[in-house]
């Protein structure tokens, strides 16, 4: 059986899937379901100025998001389906790290040609 989600296919087991809205998903999926990531959420900004003011950040030399900022700034903004392909990495794991760096006000989106890409702050 294939994970049903969009964009996922992901091979599941027999009994493995999880059930969501009537559709049979892989357990990554199913949790990016139950926990979608949000990128607009004034707690989470405000908490993420409070660590940068005590000087802690989770950006890590060869961590994802690391090579996220890296990868923009040299790019000068790719979109989130860019990033998931270029990093080789599930579409959800870049949102959840997108959503983290949007908060510590590393990155924002903004439109270029037309078309929605994630750009450094």
């Amino acid at each position: 059986m294939l994970c049903q989600k969009e964009n996922c296919g992901a091979e599941i087991e027999e009994g493995e899937g999880r059930d969501f809205h009537g559709r049979i998903l892989c357990d990554d999926c199913y949790m990016d379901a139950l926990s979608p990531a949000r990128t607009c959420d004034p707690w989470a900004v405000r908490s993420a100025g409070f660590c940068k003011e005590r000087g802690d950040t989770t950006e890590h030399e060869g961590s994802l998001q690391q090579k996220i900022l890296e990868l923009i700034q040299k790019t000068g903004g790719l979109s989130q389906a860019e990033l998931a392909e270029k990093l080789s990495v599930r579409p959800g794991d870049i949102e959840r790290e997108i959503a983290a760096l949007r908060h510590m006000e590393k990155i924002r989106a903004a439109m270029q040609d037309g078309k929605k890409v994630i750009v450094l702050w």
